[in-house]
């Protein structure tokens, strides 16, 4: 039996702990796992909210700043029991919810100071877990993102933590673009100041763009023995010089892609989807369940600078209690650059697609939370538009509900990792309209299973993705027969972990199938 330890920022296993698809991720890859007759410890933070329930463990102590931190190793309830599987969390108390899915923090005037505070604590205390033997002896580390990256450097340079050193470590790529950059010295959040015994490596540390800072994703790039990213197509992507807003690929990464590549340790494997045991929406749930969303949401108190906006948004909708529209458009998404740049960029041509929705009886759909300059154009929208429904908040019932009953799923990523969303819709036989990139590539067939647009630049590609809601709502209105079709080939798609978990466990963790 294999002996697996999984970190990471998220895990969705366990109730209130996702923020994006990586919770998705390190719920589904160890279930596949343990499916195998192998063994899987799931750990992540805590922020300062999960362990309240939780099973103590142990205490874990270690040295950071010059000073004796001691964390708390808990067992926590998954909302599933998988054989071989077991949840924990880590609990400091520096180790904070954040404003964003009470997991980040936002830090504009200097990002990732918070969160690279809270990492630092964490990882540490996942190494002295390791040390501790709170794991049993770990064969494989699978590492998610640059929040889990330093458990590298530690098996590198850390004296304390050379155990690390004989485990094989696994780095996935969730999103490149957020990288974890923090100072080398001279601030509280900086690499010195949290390990001030160890020599800074610089030239194997830094980060090209700012050379007197450490780049945690690149260091996970730099160290693991298995690098990978969540489709194919990204690894293509990343290996590539960005141009954005054009065209995002490798962030300034690409040179330490091509060299992993080149070294045989970097794979792009397509992340799958679940087709058993998912939760079973119910048909005709859509606008109750917006409302039970929006009255939950009304009465907690961070959401009162919004809750006229709330109130707005059910009176929208109990238009469409009695009467559905003709058509649904809908998008379930972080509302950040990566998801909506098109309509930041041109809001116009946003409203352009409103309107030719309300042509036809129809309404768009849009649930999500996100970074504050995003959310207030929605909102402003929302406000003009009487055919927009904004649900600016997170409901997993309601979530269901709009994938089971939407005619079509909306996604324009300017840049796709991977993407879930495109197949949860395609799994209730919803289609999907996408930009042309990275893993909406490798999911999304143009007129076979759903739609995408592309062009050359930023602008062309704007006009493309407003003029393919001419070329869907044809097709629905004039050509059934067609329309019916790409929805079943949508329905019959499957990108099953199953098929996923024997490229893992033949490229990933190099164990024999």
């Amino acid at each position: 039996m294999n002996n697996f330890l999984f970190v990471a920022a998220e895990n969705d296993a366990i109730p209130k702990c996702k923020a994006g698809g990586m919770g998705d991720v390190v719920r589904d890859v160890p279930r596949q796992i343990s499916e195998r007759g192998d063994s899987a410890h799931i750990v992540v933070p805590s922020y300062s909210r999960l362990h309240t329930n939780g099973e103590f463990i142990m205490n874990l102590e270690f040295n950071l700043r010059g000073l004796t931190y001691t964390a708390e190793l808990y067992k926590v309830k998954p909302k599933k029991e998988f054989d071989n599987l077991t949840h924990y969390v880590i609990h400091h108390p520096e180790i904070e919810a954040g404003d964003i899915a009470h997991i980040y923090h936002n830090d504009p005037k200097e990002p990732f100071f918070t969160d690279a505070i809270k990492y630092f604590i964490f990882c540490t205390a996942v190494a002295q877990a390791v040390k501790q033997n709170a794991f049993g002896t770990v064969d494989i580390a699978h590492l998610h993102d640059w929040h889990s990256s330093l458990l590298l450097y530690l098996r590198k340079y850390h004296p304390e933590f050379s155990i690390l050193k004989q485990i094989r470590f696994v780095y996935t790529i969730h999103n490149l673009a957020i990288q974890g950059i923090r100072p080398f010295h001279d601030n509280y959040s900086s690499i010195q100041n949290w390990f001030p015994g160890i020599p800074i490596d610089y030239e194997n540390l830094r980060d090209y763009r700012y050379q007197d800072c450490i780049n945690l994703m690149a260091v996970g790039v730099r160290f693991a023995d298995a690098v990978h990213t969540v489709s194919p197509s990204y690894k293509e992507d990343i290996m590539l010089p960005s141009r954005p807003p054009e065209f995002i690929g490798g962030e300034n990464l690409e040179e330490d892609l091509k060299i992993a590549d080149q070294e045989g340790r970097l794979f792009g494997i397509l992340n799958g989807s679940n087709y058993n045991n998912i939760r079973a929406a119910e048909t005709g749930k859509l606008y109750r369940n917006t409302v039970k969303a929006l009255f939950g949401w009304l009465q907690e108190e961070d959401k009162k600078y919004k809750s006229d906006f709330l109130a707005h948004t059910g009176e929208k909708i109990m238009e469409y209690v009695d009467k559905r529209p003709e058509f649904i458009v809908s998008s379930v998404a972080r509302l950040t650059e990566q998801k909506f740049y098109f309509i930041m960029h041109n809001p116009e041509a946003f409203i352009a697609i409103l309107n030719k929705l309300e042509k036809v009886n129809g309404i768009f759909m849009l649930l999500g939370t996100g970074a504050p300059e995003y959310e207030e154009v929605f909102r402003k929208i929302s406000y003009e538009q009487k055919n927009f429904i904004f649900t600016n908040g997170q409901s997993e019932d309601l979530i269901d509900s709009i994938y089971l009953e939407s005619d079509l799923y909306f996604m324009p990523s300017l840049f796709e990792p991977c993407g879930i969303s495109q197949m949860l819709a395609m799994r209730n036989g919803v289609p999907c309209l996408v930009h042309h990139t990275g893993g909406l590539k490798d999911t999304v067939k143009h007129l076979e299973t759903g739609f995408s647009f592309d062009g050359k630049t930023t602008d062309e590609k704007i006009k493309n993705m407003v003029d393919s809601f001419d070329l869907v709502l044809d097709i629905f209105h004039k050509d059934k027969v067609k329309w019916n079709k790409i929805k079943a080939n949508a329905k019959k798609e499957r990108f099953t972990w199953q098929k996923s978990l024997d490229d893992y466990y033949k490229l990933l963790y190099a164990i024999t199938v």
